[in-house]
């Protein structure tokens, strides 16, 4: 694992200015690659190439980036891991077109050879792992930007001042010199909307993230944004399409199919040359990689969880079960509330753009713990998105079969009326019925679930607006956001996010569809990503082979979903590995008590982030709601956790990076 950036400019600089440049925009690097750094420039043509490498695979100077093909004609710095490449060099070397002289036995240098084989695109389709990579292709005077299927491996790109810039993160990018890229109030609106800034947005103008499944292409001669070409070499819908012609009709055949696929993935994944262990929470994605792992393993797996003081957020005595049923080499590591809330300061250092999923403070936490072991851990990560564990697959369609009946303007009706009654009096409501019931467990907060329904309820006209409506934090932006213009061209067209060509019998594929396209690159991965490789450890996600996700797309839903109960072809697999009574509970997040906490020790640190002079001066947010939802928090008349969170990660990320 490692990072890259560099830059191509639109006029050919000064050899010490260009490499003064992308060395400072490289050493912003140095978490993701500590081992090894490099720098490549060719000033007539005006690029530059900066790497920080990561040993994993190769360990020896012939793993050196950026790295130069045979020939000479490809340079290529790369970030990830080509977990088939062996195979890859057994093909080239069959080939009798080249003899080939490997220098050492990095996926690099595969890499490399295969492009210069075959060309860039067939390589790609050839490729099973997680990657970006910039390769510069000095006889077509061509810079070509990729990233991996699924978007495991981030990679930015866009313009300042003219010159086309890239990266593995932000941070590389805002060191080009002269770097004064306004904030984008149209990705704004998104993130407060999904808690992430969507791809192809970031959260500046003219910066950029490439998709997953695509690579781009420029030439040096016009860098321009109108010359830019955005190729697809991959295309989950296309591959879902396919998928969809061949479902399994047999259980047993299905469940032999998926499990021979995710031991091949497990095994090709752990390949490393380094300490290799996993994130084991004791569900039954991270416990299934384990459980597979340990069945292809010598010795003992070193498995990693993270323990709480709050007892309803800890699952660490299920992840401590299922190792000794296991017999893993377990690492527990217990986190104070004050430990990890000492994390929240380095989140927009470790994000570069706002990110407000808080199980990020968590992940942080286990991959710190599992750096002091490994330097690659593989997780469970993609298995609620392709096998239907998101309580929305099933709980969606079951509110829908209960709405649908009643015209747009009843639920409309209903909606508005659940808010016609305050909160207080539906809280009065929900105690009366517990003492009804004799029940200190029952209802408890009744005024805030009501209101939480009046908004997952207004106006859904189909089933997919019922699912925006469950994604979202913020229904409506614009009434917050100050200088936020919809028709300007900041604007994306959703659609082209969230397709509907897919013709799914049942609205949980489709959910689980765009999950996979958007969720799962943009909040999931990114959030792991970034939070692993803030320490220097490398994430692994054998779910994510997507030679595996074909074979969950070839499962109907019934394999997938049965009653209220998801990931049912996972289970079964996971029940010849370990009792079914350790797995069986309900689920639960990798969260923390957010709401708790800014009503107490982070109050200040809310306060003094959220004030209406601070507010109207960074000239970005309305203060008036945005006091009144802290207040309504702070008085416990609503739990406004998750929404403050959003507008409290984009304070903190503003007061450090702008």
């Amino acid at each position: 694992m490692c990072g890259f950036t560099g830059f191509l400019m639109s006029e050919a600089g000064k050899m010490n200015e260009m490499e003064e440049v992308v060395s400072s925009m490289n050493s912003t690097l140095t978490h993701r690659g500590p081992d090894d750094k490099g720098l490549w420039i060719d000033n007539d043509e005006g690029i530059a190439l900066g790497h920080r490498r990561l040993s994993i695979l190769d360990l020896s100077s012939a793993g050196h980036q950026p790295m130069h093909s045979l020939s000479d004609r490809f340079t290529m710095v790369f970030n990830g891991e080509i977990y088939n490449h062996l195979e890859i060099r057994k093909k080239l070397e069959s080939s009798k077109a080249n003899i080939f002289h490997w220098k050492g036995h990095s996926d690099s240098e595969t890499l490399l050879a295969a492009i210069e084989e075959w060309g860039l695109e067939k390589t790609l389709q050839l490729s099973i792992g997680m990657f970006s990579i910039a390769l510069w292709d000095r006889d077509k005077r061509l810079l070509s930007l990729a990233r991996d299927r699924f978007g495991e491996k981030p990679l930015y790109y866009g313009w300042v001042n003219k010159s086309f810039v890239f990266g593995s993160e932000l941070k590389a990018i805002k060191a080009y010199p002269g770097f004064n890229n306004s904030i984008c109030r149209r990705a704004l609106s998104n993130y407060l909307h999904f808690m992430y800034v969507p791809a192809p947005q970031s959260i500046y103008v003219d910066i950029f993230k490439l998709e997953p499944g695509q690579y781009l292409e420029i030439e040096s001669k016009d860098i321009t944004s109108q010359t830019v070409k955005i190729k697809k070499y991959w295309s989950l819908e296309e591959e879902i399409k396919e998928a969809q012609l061949n479902l399994f009709t047999n259980e047993s055949e299905a469940l032999e199919t998926l499990e021979s696929a995710l031991n091949q993935s497990i095994k090709m994944q752990m390949l490393s040359d380094v300490p290799l262990g996993a994130f084991l929470s004791g569900g039954v994605d991270s416990s299934l990689i384990v459980a597979l792992m340990q069945k292809h393993s010598s010795q003992s797996v070193k498995t990693f969880t993270v323990a709480f003081e709050e007892s309803e957020f800890d699952e660490s005595p299920f992840a401590n079960e299922i190792a000794r049923h296991l017999g893993t080499n377990h690492h527990e590591l217990f986190v104070s509330s004050s430990e990890a809330q000492g994390v929240i300061s380095k989140l927009p250092v470790i994000y570069d753009e706002p990110f407000a999923d808080s199980s990020q403070i968590p992940t942080h936490l286990i991959s710190m713990a599992a750096k002091k072991e490994v330097t690659v851990s593989l997780s469970g990560d993609a298995g609620d998105e392709l096998f239907g564990g998101y309580n929305r697959y099933f709980w969606g369609p079951r509110i829908w079969s209960k709405i649908s009946w009643m015209p747009f303007f009843m639920r409309n009706m209903i909606s508005s009326s659940i808010c016609s009654i305050s909160q207080e009096r539906w809280d009065l409501l929900g105690t009366s019925i517990n003492k009804f019931q004799k029940s200190s467990q029952g209802i408890s907060r009744l005024g805030d679930k009501a209101y939480k329904l009046s908004e997952t309820l207004n106006n859904v006209k189909s089933i997919d607006d019922l699912y925006f409506n469950l994604i979202s934090i913020w229904h409506d932006s614009s009434d917050i956001i100050k200088g936020l213009d919809l028709s300007n061209s900041e604007a994306i067209n959703s659609s082209k996010k969230y397709p509907r060509s897919l013709n799914f019998d049942d609205a949980s594929s489709r959910m689980m569809f765009w999950d996979s396209l958007n969720y799962l690159p943009d909040d999931i991965l990114c959030k792991v990503d970034r939070a692993a490789m803030a320490c220097s450890l490398e994430t692994r996600v054998p779910f994510l082979d997507h030679r595996v996700s074909k074979i969950a797309w070839q499962l109907p839903t019934n394999m997938k979903i049965r009653g209220n109960e998801g990931k049912w072809a996972l289970r079964q697999i996971l029940y010849r590995h370990v009792p079914r009574e350790l797995i069986e509970r309900p689920k639960a997040g990798f969260s923390i008590p957010l709401g708790s906490w800014l009503r107490g020790p982070l109050r200040q640190w809310a306060e003094n982030l959220l004030t209406e002079d601070r507010l109207c001066r960074e000239g970005y947010f309305y203060p008036e709601p945005i006091r009144k939802m802290w207040s309504d928090h702070l008085r416990g008349k609503r739990d406004w956790g998750h929404k403050l969170w959003t507008i409290l990660m984009f304070q903190s990320w503003l007061e450090e990076n702008n």
